[in-house]
């Protein structure tokens, strides 16, 4: 087995020590630091996101798969920068304001990196101003919101209108998603894409951006 398949299967079983280990081994070795990231780290996320998607695994393997992939990112980091890694893109994230539920969208923040998105994570209890100031600011081509209390849902569509008012909905996309979201309602707030899990969140904003 290839040592960038050896750091995907490493990264899939969440042994984190064991991938630092490799991607310190592969860099060594001479191979690119976007190489490892793609062939090795990503790879294996990727494979993750889709076992997530069929339920093959849960909520906790996906962590400790993903604390593995920060791990071994964060070993390729300057070697990615002296590479002129370019990221697929930045997405700002954030729960929308009045709703502080963060675990969906700390998963989705994992896959979004998973996929090579840079992500600016607003965190919970979002105002629609700290979304347009962070498109502003970092020059994101998503903005990504979550929702998990159906009281909160109507803040979505405050966002679709802030980054109207600011003149920026043209240039960025808006995706939506949360327990009590649907598709019906991302139409009707104007929303370019809904999905229904964390894995397919990281699928669409490639499409979106690609």
């Amino acid at each position: 087995m290839s040592i960038l398949a050896e750091i995907s299967e490493a990264l899939q079983k969440g042994k984190r020590k064991q991938v630092t280990a490799l991607v310190q081994q592969a860099l060594d070795e001479g191979i690119p630091a976007p190489q490892i990231l793609n062939e090795g780290l990503l790879a294996g996320m990727d494979v993750i996101g889709v076992r997530f998607r069929d339920n093959e695994i849960f909520v906790p393997e996906v962590l400790v798969a993903a604390r593995a992939m920060n791990a071994g990112a964060e070993l390729l980091k300057p070697h990615l920068a002296e590479a002129g890694a370019v990221s697929k893109g930045k997405i700002a994230l954030g729960t929308v304001k009045g709703d502080l539920h963060d675990i969906g969208k700390n998963l989705v923040r994992m896959m979004f990196e998973g996929k090579g998105f840079e992500v600016i994570d607003l965190g919970v209890d979002v105002a629609p101003e700290a979304f347009v100031k962070a498109v502003q600011e970092q020059d994101c081509g998503i903005v990504a919101c979550s929702a998990l209390l159906t009281t909160t849902m109507p803040v979505m569509g405050e966002v679709v209108k802030a980054l109207e008012a600011a003149g920026l909905r043209d240039k960025v996309k808006v995706m939506v998603g949360g327990a009590p979201v649907n598709q019906e309602f991302a139409a009707s707030i104007g929303a370019d894409a809904y999905t229904d899990d964390a894995a397919s969140a990281a699928d669409k904003a490639a499409e979106l951006i690609g």
